[in-house]
């Protein structure tokens, strides 16, 4: 485990399973922030609040998430493919067609952020950002409950190092085993 600026356990990256379970949650955490600025902006518009947490959402999105569907679509599902996983290509096609929705509809979500962020526009379309969050959400609950416990039965010890030495690559960061 290595620790936080904040003082909190976050798993290593020789846990490659438990990284993208906290993704997930860092991600609902940033949908959380999205729901809190909906209803933030028709008050107090684009104020330093509203500013900020827009700029916290487009830095999250635009990195961190952006890593995590690399992880999933170029490690995680090739290996479930890999060892036969069963309902894999299924699972994975699903999944796959599911993060394109959501980098189509990060897109022009993350257009009105940057609005927000330098005070040019005060809200969000609505229906937009609430399907960017019900998707995230749906899509995150369903990984959960099914791909990472599938993943933690199928892969072994060699797959899960292989997994978790390609994610700390896509950081830049050593593995540290």
């Amino acid at each position: 485990m290595t620790a936080s600026l904040l003082g909190s356990a976050a798993p290593g990256f020789d846990r490659p399973l438990d990284v993208l379970e906290a993704c997930h949650g860092r991600i609902s955490k940033q949908c959380d922030t999205l729901d809190k600025l909906l209803a933030h902006l028709p008050i107090h518009g684009a104020d330093t609040q509203a500013q900020q947490a827009a700029r916290a959402v487009l830095a999250y999105f635009d990195t961190a998430a952006m890593h995590h569907h690399d992880d999933e679509e170029r490690n995680l599902f090739p290996l479930l493919e890999l060892v036969g996983a069963s309902g894999a290509c299924e699972l994975v096609a699903t999944l796959t067609l599911e993060h394109d929705e959501l980098a189509l509809l990060w897109r022009r979500v993350r257009m009105e952020l940057q609005q927000i962020a330098s005070a040019a526009a005060s809200a969000l379309d609505e229906g937009l950002t609430r399907r960017f969050i019900a998707l995230n959400r749906s899509h995150l609950e369903f990984e959960n409950a099914y791909v990472l416990p599938l993943a933690r039965q199928v892969l072994g010890v060699a797959e899960i190092e292989r997994l978790g030495r390609a994610m700390a690559a896509r950081r830049s960061v050593p593995f540290v085993h």
